[in-house]
């Protein structure tokens, strides 16, 4: 989604205030902004109220992209918590996909009142969900964090030595001064913050938005005849991998993962690249377009299976709770300007060269392998308080 600068500025703002509150009020509070703005969609008259409706749920939806991993990571066991934040992953694909296909054939008027549903659902249900134990030790409400955790766990699982532990922790965070924006780049966070930062850089600068949001267009300028099917296909085969990516991430680990899924999109757009250089000069006509056609495929299934949902994933793992708030804002920041910029520079780039621009984004994900394979560490099967001692080590 490529979102305005006051959008990007108050996707700031509440990811931040996310630290400091209480994790689903954020959410509640998200889906009333997604509600008020699909009505005003569409309401709409005009081009201010469509923009209005735009901010609000640009608003709602830069809160999500950030809460929900996080919350996801906090409540989850250490055995499930990949798989369980890559279901994220898989509900915003498969809520992707399934608006492009009911898009084709309804009003997008219509198509604005079937975003109002997954709103509603999720805010009757957070009514049944229980709060972050972790935030629940933090604020000090003892009593509730043990039966929060207790729910979490089940109620005959013995939860003594992961609450003493979440404790521990939270008792060594209280000694430090509250973080602020400028901590964030102090000597025992600057690890964790090149991590985040370089992870959502890695993840936007594959060409992700560009290649999503022109698909259509991609594939009719590889060949008239493909731009139908390649675009049915090209929305529905993230969903099926992605529930593979869900199902391999907690046995193969995150980083095996994302450098497979890296490696995956490096060759997905050197393939393309090489088909909009063989059609720009005339060469092998009758397979260069089913070059572009299963470059661009492959492409965005290797997205899928990792790229698309781990460095959510490692955001949600890296960061110590006192300055969740603060680092996540400006990672999430960082994620949006990037879409942004990968989205709004696309259409540039193709007019420039088509070929060229396939073979940048293909340099791109084989410099995200090589900043992986460096700089990222490996948080399969650890708690987030074992992370942060690896991570700080």
């Amino acid at each position: 989604m490529a979102l305005s600068p006051y959008t990007h500025t108050q996707t700031l703002k509440s990811t931040y205030t996310c630290g400091v509150t209480i994790t689903l009020k954020a959410m509640r509070m998200s889906s009333v902004f997604c509600i008020a703005g699909w009505l005003a969609v569409y309401f709409s008259k005009g081009a201010i109220s469509l923009d209005m409706g735009r901010l609000f749920t640009g608003y709602g939806i830069g809160v999500f992209s950030y809460v929900v991993p996080i919350f996801i990571a906090e409540i989850a066991p250490k055995n499930l918590r990949g798989g369980l934040t890559t279901l994220n992953q898989l509900m915003i694909v498969t809520g992707s996909s399934v608006a492009f296909l009911v898009g084709s054939v309804i009003t997008w008027r219509a198509l604005a009142l079937t975003g109002l549903v997954p709103c509603i659902f999720l805010l009757v249900g957070l009514c049944f969900v229980p709060e972050s134990p972790r935030w629940l030790a933090k604020v000090g409400r003892e009593k509730e964090f043990q039966d929060a955790l207790r729910k979490l766990r089940g109620k005959d699982a013995d939860i003594t030595f992961e609450a003493a532990e979440i404790k521990d922790y939270i008792e060594t965070l209280k000694t430090l001064p509250k973080a602020k924006m400028l901590d964030l780049f102090q000597s025992r966070h600057i690890r964790s913050m090149i991590i985040g930062i370089g992870i959502m850089i890695c993840q936007q600068f594959t060409g992700i938005n560009g290649i999503g949001f022109y698909a259509s267009e991609t594939f009719a300028e590889a060949g008239a005849s493909l731009a139908k099917i390649g675009t049915i296909a090209y929305a529905c085969i993230q969903v099926p991998i992605t529930i593979v990516g869900a199902m391999m991430i907690d046995k193969s680990g995150r980083k095996p993962l994302i450098l497979i899924s890296a490696t995956g999109t490096f060759l997905g757009c050197f393939v393309t690249g090489t088909s909009f250089f063989l059609m720009g000069h005339n060469l092998l006509p009758e397979w260069a377009p089913i070059l572009a056609f299963v470059g661009v495929l492959f492409f965005i299934a290797f997205f899928s299976i990792g790229m698309g949902a781990v460095p959510w994933l490692i955001m949600s793992e890296i960061f110590p709770i006192d300055v969740k708030g603060a680092a996540g804002s400006l990672v999430v920041l960082v994620n949006w300007l990037g879409a942004w910029l990968i989205s709004y520079t696309f259409n540039f780039l193709l007019t420039w060269s088509s070929s060229g621009t396939f073979f940048l984004y293909s340099a791109f994900s084989l410099m995200a392998v090589l900043f992986v394979a460096k700089v990222v560490p490996e948080t399969k099967g650890k708690t987030l308080e074992e992370i942060q001692q690896c991570i700080n080590s």
